[in-house]
C-alpha cells in the first residue's frame, strides 16, 4: 500500500506578496488556482482538502491568500468582486512566470463569492483559464462579466441549500459557454455532511482531468 506525501510548499503570489500553498506533483496535467470565499483564506480546511485530493489526481493546485492582512480590516473588501478577480488575474501572471511552474493548462475554482471572483478573472482572461468549478459559489454576483466567459463551467451546489440552487440556476442562463449544474444530494453550504466534500472533489477533479487533456491536445 502506498503512502501519498503531498508536496506542499508555501509561497509569496504577486507584487502584494500575498502567502500561499502551492501543490507541484510530478508530471501535473495543469493547475488549480483557488478563490475562497468571504473570511475565508489559503488555510480554508475544505479548499485544503480538495487541493490535497486534486493533487492525488496529478493536478497543481495553488491557495492564496485573495487580500492582505491590512485589506481584510476593510470588511467591504471582502465583497469587492473586481478586485478579487484582479488578484486571481495576477496569480496566473505569477504562476506563469514561475520558473519553478511548467507550463500548465489553468483552471480556477471558486468557492462562495470567490466563485464569482473566478468568473470575472476567467472572463478578464480567456486565452489563460481553460476551465472554472464553484463550490457552493455565488455566481451571480459575476453579473455582466458571466457572458463572456468562454470557458466551461461546472456549478456545484449542495442539495439542502435551496436558496443558492436558485441563484445558480439563474446565473446559469446568462453563461454563454459550455456549463453543467451538479448537485449533491444532503448537502448544505459547506458541504460538511460526511462524504459531500469527497463528491466534489470527483465532480470538479474529473472535470479538470478532461479540459486539461482537451487544452493539451490541442496546444
Amino acid at each position: 500500500m502506498s503512502i501519498f506525501v503531498s508536496r506542499k510548499r508555501t509561497v509569496s503570489v504577486g507584487s502584494k506578496g500575498l502567502e500561499g500553498f502551492l501543490r507541484l506533483p510530478p508530471e501535473p496535467l495543469g493547475l488549480v488556482i483557488f478563490a475562497h470565499g468571504a473570511g475565508s483564506s489559503h488555510l480554508s480546511v475544505r479548499n485544503n482538502f480538495v487541493a490535497e485530493e486534486l493533487e492525488k489526481r496529478a493536478i497543481a493546485t495553488l491557495l492564496f491568500d485573495l487580500l492582505t492582512e491590512e485589506e481584510t480590516q476593510d470588511r467591504s473588501n471582502v465583497f469587492d468582486i473586481k478586485l478579487l478577480s484582479t488578484r486571481m488575474i495576477d496569480a496566473i501572471s505569477w504562476a506563469q512566470a514561475n520558473l519553478d511552474i511548467p507550463a500548465l493548462p489553468i483552471g480556477l475554482f471558486g468557492a462562495s463569492t470567490g466563485a464569482a471572483a473566478a468568473l470575472v478573472a476567467a472572463a478578464r482572461a480567456p486565452s489563460h483559464v481553460v476551465a472554472v468549478v464553484s463550490r457552493g459559489g455565488r455566481p451571480d454576483l459575476a453579473d455582466d462579466a458571466l457572458a463572456r466567459v468562454h470557458a466551461p463551467v461546472l456549478l456545484i451546489v449542495g442539495g439542502d441549500d435551496y436558496q443558492v440552487i436558485g441563484l445558480n440556476e439563474a446565473a446559469a442562463e446568462r453563461l454563454t459557454c459550455t456549463w453543467k449544474l451538479e448537485i449533491v444530494p444532503g448537502a448544505t453550504h459547506l458541504f460538511e455532511e460526511p462524504g459531500t466534500l469527497e463528491q466534489v472533489v470527483n465532480l470538479a477533479g474529473t472535470w479538470f482531468e478532461e479540459h486539461f487533456t482537451q487544452a493539451e491536445r490541442g496546444s
